[in-house]
This record gives structure tokens, sequence and C-alpha cells, in this order.
């Protein structure tokens, strides 16, 4: 069996792509290396450097016959959507249609699809569940929710499977703190670099952090399960900016210096995702807890310098 994995050198697909080689698939990857690195790329796989939005896509699913699509490869940056929508939904949406009529015409068995929980936009409830209305607040937050339409139509239309995923706060091994990172890789930069962290806010805002490895290993039971299916990847826990730092500084035996700035506007304050469905349907449930996974992080970074 065959899996085709888009952003397969970036940060969740070089995991997914480890963990579907260690699971006895076959692995091709697509990535144009906007964000994902070379180096990232695992040599069992086969390596096309491409835009998903390329027509040229068509003969990569010619050459390699895939069974299975897992797509990763996306715009992710909020404020690059914000400055350039159109460049935004070009990759996201145009992007992902192109990828489901190549599937579409080479007999894919089933599409594993990346959104976010971006789609849901300022919460109206805890823990924030698939059922939650979805108003979001950015074009990026828009661009990662209309291809769930898609998949849905061309599961209806053609009888391709397919699997969504809205993932929490994803943190771990070679997410790239610079640019768009997320929080836990700039604070592990700034901490391994001696810097100041900057907090905007009180530090009391909340999130729910996901390790990657787990991330990666949901999207590798979807091949096998959760068909027509959306799921909430998450831990179901929220902690604040504080109780993060409180961990790091557990973790690395120092007290880092902290800096309180003014709340960023269009921030949400606190926000944790139900993810009782993905246990339920997909039989999955996250291995790492937050801790475990920061001090599996801090090893890599520190080794890697």
């Amino acid at each position: 069996m065959k899996v085709l994995v888009t952003g397969g050198a970036g940060f969740i697909g070089s995991h997914i792509v480890d963990q579907a080689l260690e699971a006895g698939y076959e692995v091709c990857i697509v990535d144009d290396l906007s964000t994902g690195k070379r180096g990232q790329v695992n040599p069992q796989a086969s390596f096309y450097e491409m835009d998903i939005e390329s027509p040229d896509i068509e003969r990569v699913f010619q050459a390699e016959r895939p069974d299975f699509v897992i797509h990763q490869a996306a715009q992710s940056s909020v404020p690059v959507s914000v400055q350039n929508p159109v460049h935004d939904a070009k990759i996201n949406i145009v992007g992902t249609i192109n990828l489901l009529e190549a599937a579409r015409k080479h007999g894919v068995r089933k599409v594993v699809y990346a959104s976010s929980a971006a789609v849901y936009g300022e919460p109206q409830y805890m823990g924030i569940d698939e059922v939650h209305p979805k108003q979001p607040l950015s074009p990026y937050g828009i661009s990662k929710y209309v291809p769930e339409f898609y998949l849905n139509a061309y599961h209806h239309l053609y009888g391709l499977n397919y699997t969504a995923f809205r993932y929490a706060n994803v943190f771990g091994e070679r997410q790239d703190p610079k640019g768009e990172g997320g929080v836990v890789s700039i604070f592990v930069d700034r901490a391994l670099a001696e810097e100041e962290l900057t907090v905007f806010g009180d530090g009391q805002q909340t999130r729910d952090f996901v390790y990657v490895k787990d991330v990666a290993r949901a999207n590798i039971m979807a091949l096998t399960s959760g068909d027509n299916e959306i799921f909430n990847i998450s831990t179901n826990e929220k902690t604040s900016i504080n109780q993060l730092i409180a961990l790091m500084n557990d973790a690395l035996g120092t007290e880092l210096k902290v800096r309180y700035d003014a709340p960023r506007e269009g921030d949400i304050l606190h926000s944790y995702l139900d993810n009782a469905n993905a246990i339920e349907k997909l039989g999955w449930t996250p291995r790492y807890s937050l801790r475990q996974g920061l001090e599996k992080t801090l090893h890599f970074y520190r080794t890697s310098e």
C-alpha cells in the first residue's frame, strides 16, 4: 500500500512520513519546500518538489499510483492570509481541489486532510466539539474550512472516502521557531538561547497543546478507520501560557526571564478542543502529556544545535 503525503518535508508531515514507513507503507512526498526542509525528507520515501496547485501533480499520481493521500501541505500563517488572501486561497482551497481531482482520476481510496481549530473562531463554549459553530476570523480559518465541504462533495459524487482532522496547538520536534512558529517552539528557541520570553497579555490565556507524534499517529490510524468523519485532534486539556513556562522551568532546571506585553488584538483568550469523537470512532487517544512532549522537544533542540 502506498501513501502520498503532501507537505511531507514539513513539521507535521515529516513525522507522518516516518510513522507511515514504520507501519510498512510505501511513501511518496510532494512538498514545494516553501516552509518544509530538504533535510527532513525521509530517504526511504520518493520525493517531488512541487506546488500542490501545479498541473504537474497529475504526473505524480500517474507515476506513483498512491492508494491513500495524506494532505498536510498548506499556507499556514494567519498574518500571511490576512496580507494576501488570494495567495492563501490558491494554496489551501484550489490546491486541495487539484489534489482531489487527481485522487478521483487515479483511483485513490481515501484522502486524510489537515484542517484546523481556526475554523471555529471565537469559542462559544468549552471544550469545543465538532458541531460547535464555525465562524472563522481569518482568511486562513476560512481556507481550511472550505475544503471540508469539497471532501464531503467528492465522497458523495465519486465515492472518495476522507477523514478530516481539526488540530489543536501542535508542538514538537522540527517545528520552526521562526516566522509563524507555535508558542512552544518559539519559547524553546528563546530559552535555549537564554533570551527573554515575551508573553502577550497576562499569561492566563489557555491553549490545548497536542504533541506532534500523537498527531502523526492519528493520521496513520485514519488510513484504515474513521471514514467520512471529522475529528478534533487534541488533548481536551487547557494549559495557560504561565503554566507552560513553569513546565519549561521545571524541565530545564532554570528560571526563564519573562516580559509581559500588551495583549495582541484578535487573539482568542481560552481554547481547548473536545476529543471524545476521535477516541470513540477512531480509537485514537493522546499518549504524551505536555510535560513528556516538552522534554522530547527540548532534547531535540538541545542536541541539534
